[in-house]
């Protein structure tokens, strides 16, 4: 760190070793974009309000867009000597245009300086992230489509239970998946405000404007509170937990891909750009992409209660702990954009196997609790029915048919005799899914209501 760095209040430099663990430009430069442009309408502001003099404010401006334009063309290097990329930004403006570039930090603290960086930061990649995440609900939308025709077992307790469209099993994905849309959207406008002028946490004596820095930067509202403005970290721990649901939702898919796409179950094939090998097994077709998703989400919940736990106990305002915010959000972004990058491609490349899954729905009567409510409809109890059924099941089971669908008539009469052999018609898996039509459910009509709304809502958040 050199002098223009450290105060005057000190007689000697930083131990070099403290002042590596102090630094933040190992992940902060991707900052330098965002610093400009808050440093751009404060400039702006100061001009505006007399407090420097316009062509000093010009002087600052232009060298302040030559140095954003260098860093987006990759011809800036970053500078241990300065901490951090602020400090980086006020060192390169510093090499131009001499001792003026002092007047940059006017009215200014860091700490204001590195929130309304994140304000940005944040802005922006949420906007990109949405927009990847509605591509990822076309990709759901693509692959309900089809398997509009599938029929397959659902499951709970990881069991057999009842035969649903495979198509109705992607929409709950996608309902899933629009509620994070929904919620991103919602945290969107708690991020799009503004605490630049809160200076170190109490304001200012300058005659600053920060309405008017609010309205250069896009920014909808101010802070209320200047103390919260330097302090707030709110936005990045909803993030967190947004990304935190985000996953655990692309994980829950990721398992299940991995399960259908087993040799034991073998409802789909992964595509071959989305699957690798083993480096000993030439067999091997391995789900791996589906597996890094799956992990992934450990590292982003860990992110998630690293930052809570580094805020939970400081009081008022400024800390350095919060420092800490930036490598968990960073990583939790390009974590997200990483997996938004591939899941779309991957539910593409899928192959369906419906004959297999046609076969399982027949399995292990998934029908049972239709049969029951045939009984029910005649005048029995339900929980009579339950029992009833369930005892029949026991004993087809032990007679080993594994379905209604295989035992003969003369086997049915002497097993259930009080139950209708013709009853069964009516259990084929198609008339099952067919009997559900309430506007959630698994009915082809229902599924195609639910597809075509979800499409609507598509096109209107494009």
């Amino acid at each position: 760190m050199d002098e223009m760095a450290r105060s005057q209040r000190f007689e000697t430099q930083l131990d070099p070793a403290v002042a590596e663990f102090l630094s933040s430009l190992g992940f902060d430069w991707r900052l330098l974009g965002d610093d400009v442009e808050g440093s751009l309408a404060h400039v702006n502001m100061l001009q505006q309000q007399g407090i420097i003099p316009a062509d000093m404010a010009n002087r600052i401006t232009t060298a302040l867009i030559a140095i954003r334009r260098e860093w987006s063309e990759g011809t800036l290097e970053p500078q241990q000597a300065w901490e951090d990329v602020h400090m980086n930004v006020e060192g390169r403006l510093h090499e131009k245009i001499g001792a003026d570039a002092g007047y940059l930090h006017t009215a200014r603290s860091r700490n204001d300086q590195v929130a309304v960086d994140m304000h940005l930061y944040m802005r922006r990649e949420g906007l990109a992230i949405r927009g990847e995440l509605l591509t990822l609900l076309h990709a759901v939308v693509r692959t309900a489509e089809r398997t509009q025709d599938i029929i397959m077992p659902g499951y709970t307790h990881l069991q057999p239970a009842q035969p649903i469209l495979m198509a109705h099993y992607w929409l709950a994905y996608a309902a899933m998946f629009r509620r994070d849309a929904e919620r991103l959207s919602d945290w969107a406008r708690r991020v799009n405000r503004s605490p630049l002028g809160a200076g170190a946490l109490a304001g200012t004596p300058y005659p600053t404007d920060p309405e008017s820095v609010r309205q250069a930067l896009g920014f909808t509202a101010l802070y209320e509170n200047s103390m919260d403005a330097v302090s707030d970290r709110d936005f990045l721990l909803e993030f967190l937990a947004w990304a935190s649901i985000f996953m655990v939702h692309v994980s829950r898919l990721s398992e299940e891909l991995i399960l259908w796409s087993s040799q034991e179950f073998g409802y789909l094939t992964i595509g071959d750009r989305y699957s690798t090998g083993s480096s000993i097994m030439p067999q091997k077709k391995n789900p791996d992409v589906a597996e890094l998703m799956r992990g992934k989400s450990g590292r982003v919940f860990g992110h998630l209660m690293g930052l809570l736990t580094v805020m939970k106990g400081l009081p008022l305002a400024y800390h350095t702990d919060m420092q800490e915010d930036k490598e968990a959000v960073f990583d939790v972004v390009d974590t997200v954009h990483g997996v938004l990058g591939v899941l779309p491609g991957l539910l593409d490349s899928l192959t369906f196997h419906p004959e297999r899954t046609y076969h399982n729905a027949e399995q292990h009567y998934t029908n049972a609790t239709d049969l029951a409510d045939r009984l029910a409809q005649s005048g029995m109890p339900f929980r009579q029915a339950h029992h009833r059924v369930g005892r029949l099941v026991h004993d087809l089971y032990e007679q080993g048919y594994q379905g209604f669908h295989q035992v003969p008539e003369d086997v049915w009469v002497r097993l259930a005799p009080d139950i209708p052999f013709q009853w069964l018609s009516d259990l084929r898996p198609e008339k099952v899914i067919e009997a559900r039509r309430q506007s959630f459910a698994t009915a082809p009509d229902a599924v195609r209501r639910q597809l075509d709304a979800l499409k609507d809502w598509l096109s209107g958040h494009a």
